[in-house]
């Protein structure tokens, strides 16, 4: 069964910082783009980063950029996006999706889905 498992949310002060995971099941991470997404409560999910197969080009969403990174481990089979700087208005739900071959990360045109791991940022 072919499967995206996130991890490595929880409840952090503003300021501090995360480290999400995606892992694989059933098929190897390089040959997928793999992107990160958040859903806030009672707002829509937005993309958050995104590294392509291939060439590894990493994506940012300007709500991020210089503060989240995204990696790739291929021998763990895993994607990790490193949270720095985390502001009260990163709390969501973090998905990790992927899409073979790709080199983008099209909300709608991701093949497979995690379940989500939730973030909160407060004091």
């Amino acid at each position: 069964q072919l499967q995206l498992v996130e991890s490595g949310g929880g409840l952090v002060q503003p300021g501090n910082s995360l480290r999400l995971s995606c892992v694989a099941s059933g098929f190897t991470l390089d040959s997928y783009a793999i992107g990160w997404f958040r859903q806030a409560p009672g707002k829509e999910r937005e993309g958050v980063s995104c590294i392509s197969s291939g060439d590894d080009t990493k994506y940012y969403a300007g709500s991020v950029k210089g503060r989240f990174t995204i990696s790739r481990d291929n021998a763990k089979n895993t994607v990790y996006l490193q949270m720095n700087s985390l502001k009260p208005e990163d709390t969501a739900v973090y998905y990790c999706a992927g899409l073979w071959d790709g080199k983008a990360c099209p909300e709608y045109g991701m093949e497979y889905w995690g379940k989500g791991t939730s973030v909160t940022v407060s004091s």
